[in-house]
Formats: structure tokens, sequence, C-alpha cells
């Protein structure tokens, strides 16, 4: 290292380092001191992810009650394995298990419309279309959004997708 004269007013004397490369001479003055290294970025801290629950819908028809009122908005939460088992128990559904699906969709429907509650009585009058359409929301919920897998033919190589759903609701 070299000293420098300082400037009239200028503060006291500093110890400048060599300034790096080819070009450095005497006449090159003090250079400001470097920066200090950056302190290491604290670890990134894991935020958990909200799970989602609940999923609105609209119904293809809707659903129409006693007074005549169309009700097609809902909302559809996750199932549980108690919702999953609890109609097996249901005598309607041992008589005939196609009603599982009845009894399952009353169990997770938590709103539709402008109605007090959603029960499996709600859901044994609704359009056979609307039917249809919460039997395959229920399985696209419950199956992280989806219930198809793309695959490859095996012959000729062109993808294409399978459904993996179960028949029923409740079976996979």
């Amino acid at each position: 290292m070299r000293r420098t004269a300082a400037r009239a007013g200028a503060g006291p004397v500093v110890d400048a380092p060599p300034a790096p490369g080819p070009m450095a001479g005497p006449e090159q003055t003090a250079a400001p001191a470097p920066a200090p290294a950056p302190a290491p970025a604290p670890a990134p801290v894991s935020v958990p992810q909200q799970l989602r629950t609940e999923f609105p819908f609209e119904l293809p028809r809707g659903y129409v009650d006693a007074s005549g009122t169309v009700h097609r908005d809902g909302v559809m939460r996750l199932a549980t394995a108690r919702d999953e088992l609890i109609p097996l128990r249901d005598v309607r559904v041992q008589e005939n298990p196609a009603y599982l699906s009845v009894v399952l969709l009353g169990r997770v429907i938590t709103s539709l419309g402008t109605l007090p509650s959603v029960h499996d009585g709600v859901v044994e009058n609704m359009f056979a279309s609307d039917l249809a359409f919460l039997q395959d929301f229920y399985r696209q919920v419950n199956a992280e959004g989806h219930t198809r897998a793309a695959v490859e033919c095996p012959h000729c190589s062109e993808p294409f997708e399978v459904e993996l759903g179960g028949s029923r609701l409740g079976e996979s």
C-alpha cells in the first residue's frame, strides 16, 4: 500500500490499496474502502399453504324449490372419511347402492342459492343433469382437482386422457 498526500481541507491521509489491473501507477489516489461482504441471506421461511376445503359451483339447470325459485350457485366442501362411511349405514343405501351419491352429496354441499340448508331430500329432487354434474364435481374436488390422467398409446405413441374415477361416488 502507498500513502497519498491529502488535499487541503480534504481530511487525513489515507492508506489506499493499489488499484487492480495493468494501469496502476503512482498517479492514482486512494480508493473508497471496499464494502463489507453482505451477510448471508436468512433461509426462506416455509409458509404453510392453506388447504382449500370449499369449492363454488354453478348447476347447469338449477334446483327448483317448492315456491318455484331456481337455485344454481352453491358450495361443496371436501369430503371426509366419515362422510363416505356414514351413508353406508343408511337403510336407503343398503337397499339401493345407487342412493349413496344422493346421501353423500347431501352431506358435502354446504350451500345452494338461498336455501337455508341442503340435505339428501334436496339432492334427490334435482334434475338428472344437475345430479350428474355434482357427481363429477365431487370426484374432481376430492381427487385434487381432476379424475383424468394423461397417458400414451403403447402402439402409436399418441397421447390421450383416461378417466380414473369410480362409477359411483364413494368408489375409486
